[in-house]
């Protein structure tokens, strides 16, 4: 049952993800992040976005926690430029358990590390989703991200790009011969 009420009797905990609850979190972003879901992110969800994550920047990892039981996740990273005083907080992944969401678990997550990245020097935030539809883009909004800006994913078949590799080279083979040759 997701009502008003519901929402104010949730007790919630967020808190920073342990090593314990990395296979939770994978599982649940499992359920989350499906190909159906989300077929144009450029990231895929695997293990190795929440181990790598973890293991190097384990602040910006955050749980919610209700009845000993992870309900939901944020990811994220500081990303710093060479020569800018700059800092930009970047939210990766933020998931939480079909059966718990529209509870402001969401927003729970998001609160925190704002704050987090706020105290860390992050100066903007930014964040990837579906382009001006759906849920996701609907609830940035409402926490005040705007200016979305349009995002091109190309493809590249690899078997195509070793044709054309072995193309250029043969043809760099044959300038490089004919020079030497006249």
């Amino acid at each position: 049952m997701k009502t008003e009420d519901t929402k104010k009797n949730l007790e919630l905990n967020i808190r920073e993800m342990e090593i314990d609850d990395i296979p939770h979190v994978f599982h649940l972003g499992e359920q989350i992040f499906t190909a159906q879901e989300a077929p144009t992110f450029y990231r895929t969800w695997d293990e190795y976005e929440v181990t790598s994550l973890f293991n190097s920047n384990n602040e910006y990892c955050l749980v919610a926690e209700h009845d000993g039981n992870i309900v939901g996740f944020a990811l994220g990273t500081i990303v710093s430029k060479k020569r800018s005083a700059w800092k930009y907080g970047y939210l990766i992944w933020l998931g939480v358990s079909p059966d718990h969401q529209r509870l402001g678990i969401a927003a729970n997550l998001f609160d925190k590390l704002a704050e987090r990245m706020i105290e860390d020097g992050a100066r903007i935030f930014m964040v990837e989703t579906e382009a001006k539809k759906g849920a996701a883009f609907k609830f940035f909004k409402n926490k005040g991200f705007g200016k979305p800006e349009k995002h091109i994913y190309l493809t590249l078949n690899l078997k195509t790009y070793q044709q054309l590799q072995k193309k250029e080279r043969n043809r760099s083979r044959k300038q490089k011969n004919g020079k030497n040759s006249a």
